[in-house]
């Protein structure tokens, strides 16, 4: 028999449904994803976690230098923000809101973190929601880890942790940073855009406890243009034999409880390139009956495609 693919989904441990996946067989792992928590409020949902007797294997995600809202200032005829990470870039420039659906100008960068528009994208933005800019003057500044990021690693090691995803890895020296705080625990390195493609294309070497993911979520957006994402998949998967692929799977299930046809040839292209190890992204598993049907359509597609 062939790999059989393993499914990893993301959940917190106070949602209503928690505890019934936590138990569940057919999944490898439950990720937590840190973004749009607080430290405060960490200590909570770990004691939940921990009240659960052998529950799946956990998985903390840590942002790195992915950017990240950190306050939305009010105004009346624009948008204004501040950033996790100080930035410089040529100006005016487009970003991309809401996984590149929503889109604003920004006109200004004050003292690297303070973003002024010209105008603002359709939706609202909110604290904690990622945005990209993807002209190629961007750098993004200081540490990959912001002090909040230090102090949630902190309280997840304390809490037993030992598996991390990190988010836009672009370099050896994002894994040093990570080790001198979590030493030889399994990390999954987030390979979110073109510099971490040159990444894992230049630099990436194969070691114990360290794996690739092709985070699509944010990839897909990052890419230069849409048809690149399948030379990105490839070049993932021949770097890493063991990668993770990981969001954009399965979404149809969200309008109705039978799959697409292209969601299914997705995780077909996916599984006949190498790939045995998929995560579902948040918007799936957030609802219970939509965690569930996705969880019975990947184990259809494991007995009888793999």
């Amino acid at each position: 028999m062939a790999d059989l693919p393993d499914l990893y989904v993301t959940l917190w441990p106070t949602l209503p449904h928690f505890s019934r996946f936590a138990k569940d067989y057919r999944l490898t792992g439950i990720r937590l994803n840190s973004a749009m928590i607080q430290v405060e409020e960490l200590d909570d949902e770990f004691a939940v976690a921990n009240a659960i007797a052998d529950p799946v294997p956990l998985y903390f995600d840590i942002k790195g230098r992915q950017l990240r809202v950190t306050e939305v200032i009010p105004c009346k005829d624009h948008l204004e923000l501040t950033l996790n990470h100080p930035i410089s870039v040529q100006t005016p420039v487009m970003v991309l809101f809401k996984g590149g659906e929503d889109c604003a100008l920004l006109e200004k960068v004050v003292d690297g973190t303070h973003l002024i528009f010209e105008g603002g994208p359709e939706y609202n933005v909110y604290e904690g929601e990622s945005l990209h800019i993807r002209h190629p003057s961007l750098r993004v500044q200081n540490e990959v880890l912001c002090d909040y990021e230090v102090q949630k690693i902190n309280k997840a090691r304390a809490a037993g942790f030992s598996r991390w995803f990190l988010s836009y890895v672009e370099s050896e020296n994002d894994i040093r940073e990570l080790r001198e705080h979590v030493g030889d625990d399994l990390i999954i390195a987030k390979i979110e855009n073109r510099h971490g493609l040159e990444y894992v294309e230049r630099e990436f070497k194969v070691a114990d406890n360290y794996f690739l993911m092709a985070a699509c979520g944010d990839l897909y957006v990052e890419v230069e243009k849409p048809h690149h994402i399948m030379a990105a998949l490839k070049l993932i998967i021949e770097k890493d034999p063991q990668a993770f692929a990981g969001s954009r799977m399965l979404l149809s299930l969200v309008q109705k409880p039978v799959p697409s046809l292209a969601d299914l040839l997705h995780l077909g292209w996916l599984y006949d390139h190498g790939y045995r190890r998929f995560l579902l992204c948040d918007e799936l598993c957030l609802k219970e009956e939509l965690l569930a049907s996705a969880i019975n359509v990947f184990e259809s597609f494991k007995s009888v495609y793999s």
